[in-house]
């Protein structure tokens, strides 16, 4: 069903899901064949808007899970039962897929496979899960609210340019990615030294 869908095709088939909760093992089931990415794309969807903890704690635990699995060269993505099980309400589903769709399509009429070497080789895939993993550690020391918007739209985009192997979309992840994580380190820096200052 899904083996030539586009991204927001994907995400609006999502959507629509008919329970009031949408668990992990849902989103997975539609997912499907192409779950590696789609799975870095979710992740990061709802940290695009601002969202109260712990939302990006969990996002961030996730993504860190799979972007081990990543590196270590797994074909399909393995979650424990106890995260397929955690759910999202379907209205904050909506919400943020409902924002996400409009930017989506403008990307996909934008992207086209190019820089293939970014994704290619197990090599390079295994590097985009290091740097992945990086971001998920940037989502767990976020500024709560809005500071995880940066990350969550570096997410999108290199998942979004892995699903349609566009490297440039993947380096405008990457850049956008860094600015997300010098927020964070800011972030932990000031608490830190708001502590020293304490004691």
């Amino acid at each position: 069903m899904f083996l030539n869908a586009r991204t927001s095709e994907i995400l609006a088939e999502l959507a629509a899901q008919p329970t009031e909760r949408v668990s992990v093992s849902d989103i997975m089931s539609v997912l499907r064949d192409r779950a590696f990415a789609l799975l870095v794309v979710l992740l990061g969807l709802p940290n695009c808007l601002p969202m109260p903890p712990p939302i990006p704690l969990i996002c961030g635990l996730l993504l860190a899970l799979v972007a081990l699995q990543i590196i270590f060269g797994r074909s399909t993505p393995w979650l424990p039962q106890s995260l397929l099980n955690r759910s999202i309400a379907r209205t904050d589903v909506e919400r943020a897929v409902a924002r996400a769709l409009p930017i989506f399509r403008k990307l996909e009429r934008f992207c086209r496979p190019r820089m293939t070497f970014l994704e290619e080789t197990p090599l390079a895939m295994r590097l985009m899960g290091l740097i992945l993993f990086v971001m998920a550690l940037g989502l767990l020391f976020a500024p709560p609210f809005i500071g995880q918007i940066p990350l969550g739209l570096a997410v999108c985009l290199i998942g979004l340019g892995l699903v349609e192997r566009d490297g440039f979309v993947v380096i405008g992840g990457l850049v956008i990615g860094l600015f997300g994580l010098t927020l964070s380190l800011g972030f932990v820096y000031a608490i830190l030294s708001g502590l020293e200052s304490v004691f």
